[in-house]
């Protein structure tokens, strides 16, 4: 599936763009059946386009938000995707959205996994918003090459829901929604900053196996084009 680059001239300039079209989309899926979810991605790259979507004008008690991938450690972690949204997207006018974090307290990842699924039932998929990063390694959620799950994560007929993954890279074991739960997003953006990042992007652009870099499998067999933003 063919993806489309928007560039940006700061970090800043792409945040307002990006947040003015999440913005949009959350609206109209709001305006077409009264409610609206949006999935993102962690790590430090998404702050200034979270801190920018937490100002925007939208029915905020009518927008689920969740992540696409966490770390199996608990909400107060410093490492928690979910302190990072807390701390910089559920504030100002965004305080009203519901969140449905990934991780759930349990005796293994494993286990935290199927809590999750049952729990992300709630929001209902396809996401109207997507939001991805992307490793210098070339993965995204938490599809890390050499994962334990990749395989099955990747997988397209692999039922929508959180699984768990294990890989050298990753740090603490990880939670993250199949392949088969975000590419079918109204919306489904790849956020990515900084010259190194474009390189790493012109790679997996290229021929190569997606296992070697998981964000191919993203970008070519997305339902829909894969909207990529980009700053220096």
């Amino acid at each position: 599936m063919a993806s489309t680059l928007h560039s940006f001239a700061s970090a800043a300039d792409l945040a307002d763009s990006l947040a003015d079209k999440v913005a949009d989309r959350l609206s109209a899926a709001i305006a077409a059946r009264g409610a609206a979810s949006i999935a993102v991605s962690g790590g430090s790259t998404p702050k200034a386009f979270f801190q920018a979507l937490s100002t925007r004008d939208i029915a905020w008690d009518k927008v689920t938000i969740t992540l696409v991938d966490e770390r199996f450690v608990p909400a107060d972690n410093t490492r928690s995707n979910h302190l990072l949204v807390d701390a910089n997207l559920l504030q100002n006018k965004a305080k009203a959205a519901r969140f449905v974090p990934l991780y759930q307290p349990a005796s293994s990842v494993e286990e935290a996994a199927r809590l999750a699924t049952a729990k992300s039932a709630e929001i209902g998929i396809p996401f109207d918003v997507v939001i991805l990063g992307m490793g210098g390694d070339g993965h995204t959620a938490s599809f890390f090459p050499g994962g334990s799950n990749l395989a099955r994560a990747l997988d397209a007929s692999t039922p929508r829901g959180v699984i768990p993954m294990e890989a050298e890279g990753a740090g603490e074991p990880r939670l993250t929604f199949t392949f088969s739960s975000l590419d079918d997003a109204a919306l489904l953006v790849l956020h990515i900053e900084g010259e190194g990042k474009k390189d790493v992007l012109a790679k997996a652009e290229g021929s190569g196996d997606e296992a070697e870099m998981p964000i191919r499998a993203v970008l070519r067999r997305a339902t829909s084009p894969v909207e990529i933003y980009w700053a220096p």
